[in-house]
Parts: structure tokens; C-alpha cells; sequence
């Protein structure tokens, strides 16, 4: 359901292994294929704890970090997102992992059976992994990492972005840091991701509706009740992100309400949403 709110979601996903592990929520680990060997010792840590947590860990078969995280949540219940065919092993270093992910995970592909990945089809799949998730963490990532595309898609799409600090003078950590530098949440530990979840989890992102275009009514506010809400969410966005949950303290209204409000500017076109859950408002020159 989280997928189906994105608005470029594929129309039809292949899929092999456990599809009820779907279910949960899911959070996205990702970061550099050459990771250092603390990188994935704590990529398998969170993963294995979030996992124990009730969570989804998603990734993307790849080498360094993905196979880290996927073998830390295996055991409880991790999604590899493969960026060609369902049956296309890629890299084939990962095969066993492949194997295992069938037989306890999940396996997803937006690629038709039998596609050899190529490199535009790896923007593709790293737009589902964020999407699939209500947030995404990155451990270790170059200033040209891939996973730095995921997180762009994911800040795009309103997801919940965060980073593990690293050394600087380590190549492998210049693009972590600088996600923290533009507002992704410092986490290191899954205690420091499942806190910057909460306010994500308060409302499914893939709740459904009768009609995405029509919102739903807010649980005890009338027409009057929502205008002047909205005047006054209004009044306190503009051009420079602030944080959901300030907005809501500021307005000193339901979470409910603002959230509607915001969701409303957002079908619209009025909103844009930034890392860290934040948001702004966009202006046109029409």
C-alpha cells in the first residue's frame, strides 16, 4: 500500500516468496557495494534489531551493505528488490543470499522475467525501495553513490530519510555525512530509527481511499473547522522547510487535521516534500 501512494508505482510487480511479510511497515537500508567491514557488521545490527522490532528491512541484492542488511533481517522478515527479471540472479556472488531470500523473504522486480539488469535499471528499482518503505537509512555511500539516488526518490516521496554519520576522512562516508548536512537524521542504532519513525507511522502512507482526489472527512471538524485549519497552516508555510511536527505545534491543532490539510496541498501540487519530514510551500508563476 505504501508503493500504491507513490505516483510513479509501477502497474505490476513480480514478486516470489513470502508476500504476506508485505504487511509491515518497512524501512529500507542501503549503501556502498566496496563497505568497509564495521559498515556492514552495523548495516546487519540495525537490520537484525529493526527485524526483532516487527519491522520489514528492504534492499536491493546488492554486494557491501544490502547483502549485510538482508542477512541481519533474514531470519524475521526482509524484501530484495532486484533490479532485473524475478529469475535473474545479479551479482551472482549473491545467489545463496538469493536463495534464502526466496525461501524466508520476499523477492520483488518491476523488470519482466528473464531481464539482464542494465544501468538505467537501477534508478528504477531504487524508486521502489524507498517507496516500498516509510523511511530509508543509509550506511556508508560515496558523494556518487546509487544509494544517494534512493534517498533523493525517498525525500521526493515524503519518506523518512536518515543516515549513519562516518569518518570523514573516509570516501565511503562523504555522502552520508552530507545528507545529515541537508537534514537527514543522524541514526546509530535502531532505537534512533524507530524514534524518527514515529511520526511517519501515525497515519499508513498507503492508506486507501474511495477516491485519492476527494479527501476524507476529518473525525470531528465541520467545514468551518477545516477552513480556518487551513488558513492557519497556510499562514505558517512558505519557500523554507519546516518539520511536520513543528507545524503541528505551531498550529496547536489535531496531528489528523494538519496531516489532511497537508495531504490536500500535496494532491494540489501546493506542497513539496523534503528529507527529515519536512515540507514547504511551492510557488508558481501562473
Amino acid at each position: 500500500q505504501a508503493l500504491a501512494a507513490v505516483p510513479d508505482a509501477p502497474p505490476v510487480l513480480s514478486v516470489r516468496g513470502h508476500v504476506h511479510l508485505l504487511e509491515r511497515p518497512a524501512i529500507a537500508i542501503v549503501g556502498a557495494r566496496n563497505a568497509s567491514a564495521n559498515g556492514r557488521t552495523l548495516a546487519e545490527r540495525l537490520a537484525r534489531d529493526l527485524g526483532e522490532a516487527g519491522y520489514l528491512v528492504a534492499s536491493g541484492l546488492a554486494r557491501g551493505i544490502d547483502a549485510a542488511a538482508h542477512r541481519g533481517a533474514l531470519p524475521q522478515a526482509t524484501a530484495a528488490v532486484v533490479a532485473g527479471g524475478i529469475d535473474v540472479i545479479y551479482p551472482e556472488e549473491n545467489a545463496g543470499l538469493y536463495e534464502e531470500i526466496w525461501q524466508q523473504g520476499l523477492l520483488v522486480a518491476e523488470s519482466p522475467p528473464g531481464t539482464q539488469p542494465t544501468a538505467r535499471h537501477f534508478p528504477r528499482r531504487n524508486r521502489i525501495i524507498s517507496g516500498l518503505s516509510y523511511g530509508i537509512v543509509v550506511v556508508e555511500a560515496a558523494e556518487k553513490s546509487g544509494s544517494l539516488i534512493t534517498a533523493r526518490f525517498a525525500g521526493e516521496q515524503g519518506r523518512e530519510v536518515m543516515a549513519v554519520p562516518g569518518s570523514p576522512l573516509d570516501p565511503r562516508c562523504r555522502g552520508a555525512n552530507r545528507l545529515i548536512r541537508q537534514g537527514a537524521t543522524l541514526v546509530e542504532s535502531a532505537a534512533d530509527i524507530i524514534e524518527a519513525m514515529a511520526p511517519m507511522l501515525r497515519r499508513p502512507l498507503g492508506e486507501r481511499e474511495p477516491d485519492l482526489f476527494d479527501l476524507p472527512p476529518v473525525a470531528g471538524a465541520g467545514d468551518g473547522t477545516v477552513a480556518k485549519a487551513r488558513e492557519q497552516v497556510l499562514e505558517l508555510l512558505g519557500p523554507s522547510a519546516v518539520a511536520v511536527d513543528e507545524l503541528i505545534r505551531q498550529c496547536q491543532l489535531s496531528a489528523s487535521i494538519v496531516l489532511t490539510i497537508l495531504l490536500e496541498l500535496d494532491l494540489a501540487g501546493r506542497l513539496e516534500r523534503h528529507p527529515g519530514n519536512q515540507v514547504s510551500l511551492r510557488f508558481t508563476t501562473d
